[in-house]
């Protein structure tokens, strides 16, 4: 498939029940599809394993399946966007979808290559596990209304590969969605992104595989 426009993601692919993500307000239809804004996250269970499956794009330079440096990606079906969905919990759509990496420059060169631009870079001081304590870079690029933020260690650590990490919701009132949840939700706190607050959703709990956070509106 060549080019036919902007990338833009199709559909998400998770390995969670239906039933788990209702549980966390979330609207999902009798297929198992969830409608975030334009993009559709299909709920598959738990048979091909948990955590995001794979993407469908529309728009990437070259053959639109297989896999973009690790990241097993779909064929695009050819549908236009989906119809945003109502969601109980206020998600309007998704704000970023998370993907880390052990090489944040060769992911980037990946991505590039299939017709993805880089937004821009930034050094992070954040801490994590994964890298073993290490300083973090992040880059962004942008699938229409979803921002695509890939998180790696500021030096290449291994030549794993990319791997879905979770989603960032933005929601319509970030104090109604905290209350709608309830338990299962973290504190609400100050975004990194200026003018902003988030807050996670404990989804161990409702056996959900995938991070949640949601997120006020842009101001």
């Amino acid at each position: 498939m060549t080019r036919t426009g902007p990338p833009t993601i199709e559909e998400i692919r998770v390995g969670d029940e239906p039933a788990a993500w209702r549980a966390a307000g979330f609207a999902v239809d009798d297929d198992g599809v969830c409608r975030a804004g334009t993009v559709r996250i299909r709920l598959v269970g738990r048979d091909e394993g948990k955590y995001v499956r794979s993407w469908a794009l529309r728009g990437v330079t070259g053959d639109g399946d297989g896999n973009i440096d690790g990241l097993p990606t779909a064929p695009s079906s050819g549908t236009g966007p989906a119809d945003p969905g109502v969601h109980p919990n206020g998600v309007l759509l998704i704000d970023h979808l998370v993907v880390t990496t052990p090489d944040l420059d060769r992911t980037i060169g990946v991505l590039e290559g299939r017709g993805l631009e880089l937004r821009r870079t930034r050094e992070t001081g954040a801490i994590t596990q994964q890298y073993g304590g290490a300083p973090m870079r992040q880059a962004f690029f942008r699938l229409g209304e979803v921002i695509l933020e890939l998180i790696g260690p500021g030096e290449p650590a291994g030549d794993g590969p990319a791997r879905f990490y979770g989603f960032a919701f933005t929601v319509e009132d970030i104090e109604a969605t905290h209350a709608s949840v309830g338990e299962h939700m973290g504190r609400i706190k100050d975004a990194v992104q200026e003018g902003r607050r988030i807050t996670t959703l404990r989804h161990k709990e409702l056996d959900i595989s995938t991070a949640i956070a949601f997120m006020s509106p842009e101001p």
